[in-house]
């Protein structure tokens, strides 16, 4: 995902031969920064459309172009090809998000060329160089490379798009790699055959303020293509359309009689209706923001998608924009596709089923299970965040319900009532602190807040947060869930408890035995007294309230991370963790309290485990929720036998079993069968280990919650807005950005 030290992972190509029913993995001895800047160039990823065998890699980092001759499973450095882009967004940036070099852009091959060797002889690929080139041919099938002639040397390539019947390159170019800038640009047309460049940008003048990034060309039009602006943050995105190779272009919107648009299009949200509630509403992009894909059915010219910083648009209808009406349908199509980087999971006993905390949009409350196949109508609001962190339940009031956010212009602590449906500030917090992890006392009067920027908090009653200094910054909190005087934290390789309401809390000595690293603390959800730390070896369990420890599971669970309670049969209640055990590094369910574990996660991949949320159901038997960090919430109804947590002594020998139920979407958005904005529950019988998505059909706004974002310090953060007319909001920026002018409307935190 990124190219920081931080992330210690290369990245990989992963391929299928059976249209997507098994993949196999390639692993590449460089990272490819899949959230960086520059990420919506593309496609750098190009199969030579006459040999599939030939696949060609645009990487970034100074890596250079990368080519395969065995389908994807080998690839070797193309030396031929030496300019590797030399853009970098900003060489003094420290936390090496902006520092790294963007790379190249994109691979495009022409179909139209003739076959050397077996191979497409013609390849373009675009770099991101505005000085030297940024356009280069090969004409030998990759075998030698060189400029070509007479390019635009302004901006960067974003996209470039072969039209065959044209025989002609469409390109898109921005002044900066994106996704979050671009205040000029251009786009252009290359013949092919002639040579030539032609600029056929949609605007000029004042109209330009904007790049552009998104590109579709018609296959069954020549000569018809739409191109979006990268980025007109303010009103909105601009969509052009041209059905003369760019010679005269059409707006999907145009000023009326400012401040009034005339809008050539209907938009509906019904997949996902709480896109309305939560943002179209809120302001004034609809069509909205940070557009680099952008495609036309090649088979369909009424077809057409294209993804935003919120969700994925479309229509079926594109064509009637070249009617006299102009008028074309938009609606949100993704369905039961998700992106969230989810940040926080509860459920609570006889409460909400799931509250998730999510990145970017903030958050979503299901308050029955019923609720999990219909779309929220709305995401969590006043106060909206761009993202919450955490989540957390009263154990003894369940309605009563707590969360944190990350942002800098205002308290970033949340309450409820009813169970996460309405929401208020909770103003005993300050204005500079944000993030991290939150812990509630069983009786609801006491939040105890580990942020991620000023230690550990504790408010009682409402009052102002004050530090706890018998706790170091950072650590890992919960609450007991039926005494309301006992919390629970875990740093390093010591455990703390509290019994005064988190007024102090005191070490246990060598309670955890030989770990050192605590990754999770979770109290049992109705047992007072019995508390799980998962550490770097393994489950601890203890039911006196933390007073000392036995390690479960020992020998076949080690490694742990998420741990979680989820309700058994009858009374009982299940144990869930991610670890390592007899299956590899997966999700593991124990109902005897941790003597013996069954794999439930089977063939279903969530990604590494260290980066997941997990929560057991509190009201549904076998019910487990696993957040991802980019796919959403799974979740899945797993029957595992045995004694049960809290009922069965450390020397139980009982054996497990795992049968699962159901596999089943948690949606927000409509499944393709609903005639309403509801969603049906698409469920099916299995015994395989295959879970599913919480989908809520959206994009990051921001970047996603996962990268590194700088302590709060009041200001705007990264890449947020700090400027422009008519702008009412934040004007100063968090440390080290500043806030830079990128146009009349719009000035941004870089």
């Amino acid at each position: 995902m990124y190219t920081n030290s931080w992330d210690p992972n290369n990245g990989a190509i992963i391929r299928s031969s059976d249209k997507g029913a098994t993949w196999s993995t390639t692993d590449l001895p460089f990272k490819v920064g899949g959230n960086m800047p520059g990420r919506g160039m593309g496609e750098r990823l190009a199969v030579d459309p006459k040999n599939s065998k030939i696949i060609y890699f645009g990487a970034r980092s100074g890596n250079g172009l990368y080519k395969s001759t065995d389908g994807g499973v080998t690839f070797t450095k193309v030396s031929s090809f030496t300019n590797a882009g030399t853009y970098v967004a900003d060489p003094t940036d420290t936390n090496g998000y902006n520092n790294d070099i963007a790379g190249l852009s994109f691979v495009t091959f022409d179909s139209t060329s003739a076959l050397t060797n077996g191979a497409t002889s013609r390849i373009f690929v675009g770099t991101t160089d505005n000085i030297t080139a940024s356009v280069y041919v090969s004409n030998d099938a990759g075998s030698s490379w060189a400029a070509v002639p007479n390019q635009p040397k302004t901006y960067f390539p974003h996209k470039c798009k072969l039209q065959p019947t044209e025989k002609a390159l469409y390109l898109t170019y921005s002044n900066g790699a994106g996704p979050y800038d671009g205040t000029m640009g251009a786009v252009y047309r290359y013949d092919i055959s002639n040579g030539t460049w032609t600029n056929i940008t949609p605007a000029s003048g004042s109209d330009l303020y904007f790049g552009f990034g998104g590109l579709g060309v018609d296959m069954l039009k020549p000569g018809t293509l739409v191109v979006a602006t990268l980025n007109s943050w303010w009103p909105d995105a601009q969509i052009f359309r041209s059905t003369n190779s760019g010679a005269t272009w059409s707006k999907i919107w145009e000023w009326a009689s400012y401040p009034s648009q005339t809008w050539y299009y209907g938009l509906r949200t019904d997949k996902a209706p709480w896109i309305n509630a939560g943002f179209v509403s809120q302001d004034t992009k609809r069509l909205g923001w940070m557009i680099e894909a952008l495609e036309i059915n090649p088979l369909d010219s009424d077809h057409w998608l294209y993804g935003t910083g919120l969700t994925l648009y479309g229509g079926h209808d594109l064509t009637n924009w070249d009617t006299t009406t102009r008028n074309v349908s938009i609606s949100s199509l993704a369905d039961g596709i998700e992106e969230f980087a989810v940040l926080g999971l509860a459920s609570a006993p006889g409460g909400t089923e799931l509250l998730a905390a999510v990145g970017d949009d903030n958050g979503f409350t299901y308050v029955k299970s019923t609720d999990l196949g219909t779309s929220p109508q709305t995401n969590w609001m006043t106060p909206e965040w761009t993202s919450s962190t955490d989540v957390d339940f009263a154990g003894n009031k369940v309605a009563n319900v707590v969360r944190i956010g990350n942002g800098a212009d205002s308290q970033q602590v949340a309450v409820s009532s009813d169970g996460g449906v309405k929401w208020n500030i909770n103003y005993a917090a300050g204005t500079t602190q944000s993030g991290g992890s939150v812990a509630y006392s069983a009786d609801a009067d006491t939040i105890l807040w580990s942020s991620s920027n000023t230690g550990v908090l504790r408010s009682l009653n409402q009052a102002t947060f004050a530090a706890v200094s018998t706790l170091p910054s950072g650590a890992v909190i919960a609450s007991d869930k039926r005494n309301n005087t006992v919390f629970y934290a875990a740093s390093g390789s010591t455990f703390y408890r509290s019994t005064n309401i988190g007024a102090t809390f005191s070490s246990v000595t060598g309670a955890l035995g030989a770990a050192t690293a605590v990754r999770d603390v979770v109290a049992h959800p109705t047992v007072a007294g019995e508390v799980w730390a998962s550490t770097d070896i393994g489950l601890f369990r203890s039911t006196n309230y933390g007073a000392s420890f036995t390690q479960v599971g020992s020998g076949s669970l080690s490694n742990t991370h998420q741990v979680a309670l989820g309700l058994g049969s009858g009374a009982k209640w299940v144990v869930y963790a991610f670890g390592t055990g007899a299956a590899g590094a997966k999700l593991y369910a124990s109902a005897d309290a941790g003597v013996t574990w069954t794999d439930v996660q089977g063939s279903q991949g969530f990604g590494a485990i260290s980066g997941c949320k997990l929560t057991g159901s509190g009201n549904v038997a076998g019910q487990v929720y696993v957040g991802t960090n980019g796919r959403g919430v799974f979740y899945v109804n797993v029957a595992v036998s045995g004694g049960g947590s809290g009922s069965v002594s450390s020397s139980s020998t009982s054996s497990t079993s795992a049968s699962k139920t159901s596999t089943t979407s948690v949606a927000a958005t409509a499944t393709s069968s609903s005639k309403t904005s509801s969603t049906a529950i698409a469920t099916t019988s299995t015994t395989s280990a295959k879970a599913t998505t919480l989908s809520t059909s959206t994009t990051s706004k921001t970047s996603t919650s996962s990268a590194a974002a700088p302590a709060s310090t009041g200001g705007a953060k990264q890449f947020a807005q700090c400027g422009g007319n008519g702008w009412t909001g934040l004007t100063t920026c968090v440390s080290p950005y500043t806030c830079k002018v990128q146009n009349d409307w719009y000035s941004q935190c870089l």
